[in-house]
């Protein structure tokens, strides 16, 4: 007899807000960071019912060597008053000073940016998955499509081979 799996719970403390899956296929991701997000009330409460849009979104150094998320869209709070935000205002990024120095040397050669990967919260904190990216062409592009294209055909060869072997 199969033991029956739990179902799991979500911690409503710990999970995802937004993916930025357009940057896994425009970029090759170096290196991930996870960064504090500095929020408002009114973000905050929008984030929490789910709402944000990392599709354009990016991260850049001021002339103080603070990093900034651009572009991210957090929509207003609906029962928001005069109080509400900007939806896409610039954010500080919380990180260790060791951190933002590899980062900014990293940034440094040609071609690499930084670019958000994921919002989620992290014990009751809004956090920001951060990533290290170079940019992909377009024949790159291709071929990450195909190999999983490829990979996905193999998958599915082997699990018809095994369901007629166990027959």
């Amino acid at each position: 007899m199969a033991k029956k799996k739990k179902p799991e719970v979500k911690d409503p403390k710990n999970h995802t807000i937004a993916r930025n899956r357009r940057a896994f296929h425009d970029f090759t991701i170096l290196d991930t960071y996870e960064a504090g997000i500095v929020l408002t009330g009114t973000e905050v409460k929008s984030l929490r019912e789910g709402q944000a849009s990392l599709v354009d979104g990016f991260a850049a150094f001021d002339s103080r060597h603070e990093l900034w998320l651009e572009q991210v869209h957090i929509p207003e709070y609906l029962n928001g008053t005069w109080t509400n935000h900007a939806t896409r205002r610039k954010r500080k990024l919380l990180l260790h000073g060791k951190e933002l120095i590899k980062i900014s040397r990293q940034v440094e050669d040609p071609g690499l940016t930084i670019v958000p990967l994921r919002l989620y919260f992290k014990d009751g904190r809004a956090k920001a998955e951060i990533g290290i990216a170079k940019g992909k062409r377009e024949f790159d592009k291709r071929h990450t499509l195909r190999e999983k294209q490829d990979n996905r055909e193999a998958q599915r060869a082997m699990r018809v081979k095994n369901r007629q072997a166990s027959l």
